[in-house]
């Protein structure tokens, strides 16, 4: 029995090392960074293409993060065949992540057009539980518990940034200043995760360990 408590304490611990490298904060914070900088565009391109034109963007520092993961990370960590508890959780942090991107969009957008109008303060407020609810799901599936403190800041960012705009007189409903707050705390905290990795470890020899079946 206590052999068996081991072997999952080790794969927790190996789950918690392979996606605790930053690189999934540098990939959430590029996304929350574009409703930081898409509002300074709307009254230009309009609040739908003011949002899509940074979908390439993003996709681009997935790309250049997956490649990391599979060059940087993976040779230094080695690879981990885990069992498949932590592999249905992987899978359900991953369709939480999508689907509360899809709904952050939509309600950013949304709120960019209703803010102010009847519909506004709820929309803002939906918009803040999405972000609490998904950043607490992920934290849970991740076991990250950083991922918590993200949902609290995002889930109060529109709030705040509404309340910026009433009475400090800033832009945008406050979603610039709130919203490039939080991104960038998240890019700076996978940074410099991820820089610790590079420091602490060095390329392994062969495949790695696995993990229970």
């Amino acid at each position: 029995m206590s052999q068996e408590i081991s072997l999952k304490e080790a794969e927790r611990k190996a789950f918690r090392a392979t996606y605790n490298d930053g690189l999934w904060d540098v990939l959430i914070g590029s996304f929350v960074l574009i409703l930081a900088v898409a509002p300074l565009l709307s009254d230009r391109l309009g609040d739908f293409w003011s949002s899509v034109i940074f979908l390439p963007f993003w996709g681009l520092v997935y790309l250049a993060i997956s490649l990391l993961r599979k060059h940087v990370v993976a040779p230094r960590i080695g690879a981990v065949q885990f069992s498949r508890a932590r592999r249905t959780k992987l899978t359900r942090f991953t369709l939480v992540m999508v689907v509360a991107n899809i709904l952050a969009l939509t309600l950013g957008i949304a709120a960019l057009v209703f803010t102010g109008m009847r519909g506004g303060p709820t929309l803002l407020v939906l918009f803040g539980l999405v972000w609490l609810v998904a950043f607490g799901l992920a934290g849970y599936l991740l076991d990250i518990s950083r991922f918590y403190v993200y949902g609290l800041l995002l889930a109060i960012a529109p709030l705040v940034g509404e309340w910026l705009y009433n009475n400090a007189g800033a832009t945008h409903h406050g979603f610039p200043i709130t919203y490039g707050f939080v991104a960038g705390v998240m890019i700076l905290v996978g940074v410099v995760l991820f820089i610790r990795l590079l420091v602490q470890t060095s390329p392994q020899a062969g495949d790695g360990l696995p993990g229970e079946g």
